[in-house]
């Protein structure tokens, strides 16, 4: 009889024990949570960005790493500490198509989206899980990859997501997260040339249009990296002179000439035919198909101008800072900078400062930007002379089969940043960025400012 007692009580014991220790191992699991043994709260807002999930897993930009993202989104759903998911951005891409392939296929947008949700069906079912769970906010900031997708497609996919877009202004947003009103997190295409929308350009061709050029690099890029149509010799860029260095809208058209030239011979040397009609839209009211050449600028037989098919008039300064205007950007820019800046990223970087901590009618410490896929750190001081801090939050695209050389998909990119109070000091607000790494959460730098 004792010795049945005592092995009731053992067995409570270890189911007590084992119990416990599972809950501990449970906790422990949780990487979010690892720095928060002092006191558990939710203060985390994570940043991701540059998904760029695709329709068709054959070319899409993010495929190896999908599994890991799913895990990713799940871990944060499940955090003591996480408060916000922020997608900053690029989620769904409506650019990364092979140029020959009609946008949306033989069916619409709305079927296009969907079929991106089933082919990434993981990614979308963590994200489901964790907005109806409602522990965790999940938001969306536009990015130029998907600047043309509708609000309501987002909240029919990922119903209770919370959308962020400026004055019903379609393809940009700026967040405040409500927790730290002096973060702004947006995907900064709106200050790039060749990314931010644009209602002005081409609408003789697509009324209604807000598509940039960067749409039209990204048809033919995915061309270079699937090695598409066949391997043959480079073509070469046509050369193009400038005739008339006083004129500063001859000026800029000549860098926007030297940056498709820099693009099409270093970044995505092309096999393409430049007459050819390679690409093919249909999307945002452009239809039908256009060349290279259409895109590229060239010296006017009749007097030696350069002059242009598309975007004819997007070089100008006034037309410029009045598509500055158009997409709520506070603090004018030269056109030509912003042109060079489609390679130069530090110029995009670089607008976190002129924008933000420059504006003396912004109170904002912390500016996280996507778009880049460079992540990083930066400190700047602002008008008040504060400390302020700017992250890039990278992406989540893996790196292609065509790159010969050896590589672990494992620890590639997968990006994200996190922002939280820091605990060793009231008033501090701490910005990580980090990666995973084999699935470990792997810090890459810190910054920490006093608010």
């Amino acid at each position: 009889m004792k010795n049945s007692v005592f092995m009731v009580i053992m067995l409570i014991s270890l189911a007590f024990i084992s119990c416990s220790r599972t809950k501990q191992e449970t906790e422990s699991i949780n990487q979010f949570d690892a720095d928060s043994e002092k006191s558990i709260e939710r203060d985390k807002v994570i940043v991701i960005s540059d998904i760029h999930l695709g329709a068709d897993l054959s070319y899409s930009e993010c495929v190896a790493h999908r599994a890991r993202l799913a895990e990713f989104i799940i871990e944060a759903g499940r955090s003591m500490s996480v408060k916000e998911l922020v997608i900053a951005g690029d989620l769904f891409d409506e650019w990364y198509i092979p140029s020959r392939n009609s946008t949306y296929g033989t069916a619409d947008q709305r079927a296009f989206l969907l079929k991106i949700a089933e082919a990434n069906k993981d990614v979308f079912d963590a994200l489901r899980k964790v907005i109806n769970e409602k522990k965790v906010k999940v938001t969306y900031v536009y990015g130029n990859h998907d600047l043309l997708v509708p609000e309501q497609f987002i909240s029919e996919l990922l119903p209770g997501i919370h959308v962020i877009q400026d004055n019903e202004r379609q393809g940009v947003g700026t967040y405040y997260p409500t927790i730290y009103p002096c973060v702004a997190i947006e995907h900064c295409h709106r200050y790039d040339f060749f990314s931010a929308p644009d209602p002005y350009s081409n609408q003789d061709r697509a009324n209604g249009t807000i598509l940039p050029p960067g749409y039209f690099f990204s048809r033919v890029a995915v061309n270079s990296v699937l090695d598409f149509p066949q391997k043959g010799e480079e073509t070469k860029v046509p050369i193009v002179v400038l005739k008339e260095p006083a004129d500063e809208s001859q000026q800029n058209r000549f860098i926007y000439y030297q940056v498709w030239k820099t693009a099409f011979e270093q970044v995505i040397p092309t096999k393409e035919s430049f007459e050819e009609k390679i690409i093919t839209t249909n999307i945002g009211h452009f239809n039908g198909s256009f060349s290279i050449f259409d895109l590229l600028p060239y010296n006017n037989s009749t007097d030696g101008s350069i002059t242009m098919k598309l975007y004819a008039e997007s070089c100008e300064q006034e037309n410029w800072e009045k598509r500055l205007r158009y997409n709520n950007v506070p603090v004018m820019t030269r056109v030509g900078e912003a042109i060079k800046g489609g390679l130069e990223t530090s110029f995009l970087d670089q607008q976190s400062n002129v924008q933000y901590f420059q504006n003396d009618t912004s109170n904002v410490r912390v500016v996280v930007f996507g778009h880049t896929h460079i992540p990083m750190i930066k400190t700047y001081m602002n008008h008040k002379q504060e400390e302020c801090v700017y992250a890039n939050s990278g992406t989540w695209i893996d790196r292609k089969e065509k790159q010969k050389e050896t590589y672990d998909q494992d620890i590639e990119n997968m990006d994200f940043v996190v922002i939280s109070k820091d605990k060793d000091i009231d008033g501090n607000l701490k910005v990580e960025l980090k990666k995973l790494n084999k699935g470990n959460h792997l810090l890459v730098e810190s910054k920490t400012i006093k608010l």
